[in-house]
């Protein structure tokens, strides 16, 4: 039986400013807390934080654990106060009462569940890019397929139209969404969807013969060739309040519904050049609806009202792309986004 075990981050700034652990408390937090498999660091800090981001503040390593960054299914957590204020820590087998029964041994393996359920994001992180809108149309196309092919796959060669060099690795690319700031009008950035990669084979004059060596989807002509990014891509989130004030809105959410809930992708109209960071948390705001004043006959504007969470998980200069970690209730596009 696989066992996997969860990476605990330990990186984050003890505290928020003002603010002790103890206040930050849920009131219905448990002393102690078995392990489950399939658990992230957002679900075990959400048992005992009201602000899950804020979890290194009661977390205390076990001078008797090797590893504390590593915790596996059946570990038992504790809660203790230490000179006031609460601490979390590993037990210990003489904390706990241990059954002995005949049984197989089962080794952990070393395999970090991280903060979040990776397979909500992992296209986004690896198969998406934003790209300026005039990187993406003067780089090289596709005009056809080997043998007159209108759809071409891994292992198929396909002729492209363009400047590149021999031997170079070419990821194919789909023209996606153009964002646009819908406060300003200024232009964020146009999405660009993965669909496979190539090398470029030969080149003659401004025609490029490309082998592809892997496809996610159906590659066509006008698909859109450009050098692989050599972007590292972050895996390991520490969940965390921005540095600086935070003010945007979710402009996009993937595959376009209507309603979005809890573990949806949504792109934000803010990015690095707004101090966003991947791990950032930010609270989602419904706008408030406007009602008539009974008494004077006014229209008043009601205050929005908290309606989730979103952590950012991957920054572009003026774009980010964020994963709904909770939601109070349905989100929907131009819901805003503001510091927690």
């Amino acid at each position: 039986m696989r066992i996997l075990s969860i990476l605990l981050t330990v990186a984050l700034a003890l505290g928020a400013a003002g603010v002790t652990a103890q206040t930050q408390l849920r009131d219905d937090h448990p002393d102690q807390y078995t392990v489950q498999p399939g658990d992230t660091l957002w679900d075990i800090s959400a048992r005992f934080l009201k602000e899950p981001w804020n979890w290194p503040e009661i977390w205390q390593a076990n001078p008797q654990v090797a590893n504390p960054h590593l915790i596996y299914p059946g570990d038992v957590l504790k809660l203790t106060w230490v000179d006031g204020e609460p601490r979390l820590s590993r037990a210990t087998d003489q904390d706990r009462e241990v059954k002995l029964s005949p049984e197989v041994k089962e080794t952990p393996l070393d395999s970090p569940i991280p903060t979040i359920p990776l397979e909500a994001i992992r296209s986004f992180l690896s198969n998406t890019r934003i790209v300026g809108e005039a990187t993406l149309e003067q780089a090289p196309y596709i005009v056809q397929g080997q043998d007159r092919r209108s759809i071409s796959g891994a292992g198929d060669r396909v002729y492209a139209r363009g400047e590149a060099a021999a031997g170079e690795t070419m990821a194919v690319f789909q023209r996606g969404t153009r964002h646009v700031d819908p406060e300003t009008g200024e232009f964020l950035g146009l999405e660009a969807r993965s669909l496979g990669r190539g090398r470029v084979a030969e080149i003659n004059g401004e025609l490029l013969s490309v082998d592809l060596t892997a496809s996610r989807e159906e590659i066509e002509a006008k698909n859109r060739l450009l050098p692989t990014e050599e972007r590292e891509i972050t895996t390991r989130f520490e969940p965390r309040a921005p540095d600086t004030e935070i003010r945007g809105r979710m402009i996009d959410v993937e595959d376009g519904v209507s309603n979005i809930g809890q573990y949806n992708v949504v792109t934000i109209n803010r990015g690095e050049r707004e101090g966003l960071e991947s791990g950032n948390v930010l609270a989602v705001y419904k706008q408030g609806n406007q009602a008539r004043d009974p008494v004077t006959d006014e229209l008043l504007q009601l205050p929005s009202e908290r309606a989730g969470l979103v952590m950012v998980f991957r920054t572009y200069d003026k774009l980010s792309y964020g994963l709904v970690l909770q939601a109070t209730r349905p989100l929907e596009i131009m819901d805003e986004v503001r510091n927690p």
